[in-house]
């Protein structure tokens, strides 16, 4: 886990591409090929990501982290700290070929990415003004961040374009290296010791990071009304409206809001009378907005206007205990439900990074069984007020007609 270091934007916009390369690159005097097999013999595989998150909180505050990650067999530690100790210090970023080819795998990825996940695209773009994390991730593995890579493929045909974009990655990997780390080992407890030695044999202590000035976005809140126009014969459609930070008292209620709504009105009213292959709503507590999607949509403005339906249907509708109760217990089943005891321990680690300690999840599981019908109403009025919608569409350019009087700016995808 290394601290993620400002970088300009011109770095910025290519750090998807470095997080995803580095795996697949030559190291030291090895050859990409030379690694994949290496990776092959000895472990489960490499991966490497970025993640940006906001504070409990105040999500305009973030804290964000390079990771490199993997898993092998007891008897393979050694070996696989070797591995992750060259992977990681001596990628090389000259093999041009291959960093040409590994983008026009990841331009194809993502231009395919549309129409399998184009709901949660959609819903990235509707909150991309809500928090710095939200923004971040509607531009690098959003529908900013397909049209950048598309953008960015057209233009590596020449040698000179490659080694400009090989010498961005060599850029950010420097300044990763510099920046302040730590380690996560999970193990099986008999094992343990030993493998901390390895970790003390391959990773010595780092040098003082004095100078180190980490990634901090800018805070952001704005109003986001786009049509995103590509080829397509199905919409995907979103409304996003601010919210609060996980700690807030209305946080809980907000995230019981989303199943009451969907179980109550919108699978009916946008799969079963509108056609569309799913739809609902939910609370994004990392960028504190709750956000309505619908995915592969025959409708449009029908759909946004459900949407708006909803909201009066929660407000004007008496309802009843069971549905409330249904509503929690769909909450409550997610926070409960079991993982694997390597990933309880890697969430653990994730969670107490970022602020989510054990102590502060039992806290919000017990306000999520505090929720009444009056507050469901109370943070829909409070929040669900239509003129602060936040609206993002991925449609085709027959319907570009119907995203102008939508009042949306059509961008072509």
């Amino acid at each position: 886990m290394i601290d993620l270091p400002q970088l300009k934007d011109e770095l910025l916009d290519v750090l998807p591409y470095y997080t995803s390369f580095m795996t697949e690159l030559g190291c030291a005097d090895k050859s990409y090929m030379d690694m994949q097999a290496w990776q092959s013999s000895v472990s489960g595989g490499l991966s490497a990501y970025s993640t940006i998150r906001g504070n409990i909180d105040d999500v305009q505050q973030t804290r964000s982290h390079f990771v490199l990650s993997g898993k092998a067999l007891a008897r393979n530690h050694l070996a696989f700290n070797e591995l992750l100790q060259i992977s990681l210090e001596k990628v090389r970023f000259d093999e041009l070929d291959r960093i040409r080819e590994l983008m026009a795998q990841k331009r194809m990825r993502r231009e395919q990415s549309v129409t399998g996940q184009g709901h949660g695209l959609a819903m990235s773009a509707a909150s991309s003004g809500m928090s710095p994390a939200a923004a971040l991730s509607h531009r690098l593995s959003g529908l900013a961040g397909i049209k950048f890579v598309k953008q960015l493929d057209d233009e590596l045909d020449s040698q000179a374009a490659q080694q400009q974009l090989a010498d961005k990655l060599a850029a950010i990997h420097e300044s990763i290296m510099a920046a302040p780390r730590q380690f996560l080992l999970i193990a099986e407890a008999d094992m343990n010791a030993d493998m901390q030695k390895n970790i003390q044999q391959f990773w010595p202590q780092q040098k003082s990071a004095s100078a180190f000035k980490g990634f901090k976005p800018a805070p952001i809140n704005k109003q986001v009304k786009q049509a995103w126009v590509t080829s397509t014969q199905v919409n995907f459609c979103a409304k996003s409206y601010a919210t609060v930070a996980t700690e807030h008292d209305d946080s809980a209620a907000l995230n019981v809001l989303g199943g009451f709504m969907r179980n109550g009105f919108l699978h009916r009213a946008i799969r079963e009378q509108g056609g569309a292959y799913g739809g609902g709503a939910g609370l994004d507590p990392a960028n504190a907005c709750f956000r309505f999607y619908s995915y592969r949509d025959p409708r449009l403005a029908e759909t946004l206007e459900d949407f708006d339906r909803s909201i009066d249907w929660l407000l004007e509708t008496r309802h009843t205990e069971q549905q409330l109760e249904e509503a929690i217990l769909g909450v409550i089943s997610g926070i409960d439900k079991p993982g694997s005891p390597a990933g309880e321990a890697k969430q653990a680690f994730h969670n107490n990074l970022y602020g989510r300690t054990a102590e502060q999840r039992r806290r919000f599981r017990a306000r999520i069984l505090q929720v009444t019908l009056a507050d469901l109403k109370r943070v829909a009025e409070t929040y669900l007020q239509p003129d602060r919608a936040s609206v993002a569409v991925i449609t085709s350019a027959g319907k570009e007609d119907m995203a102008n009087k939508l009042g949306l700016d059509l961008i072509q995808l």
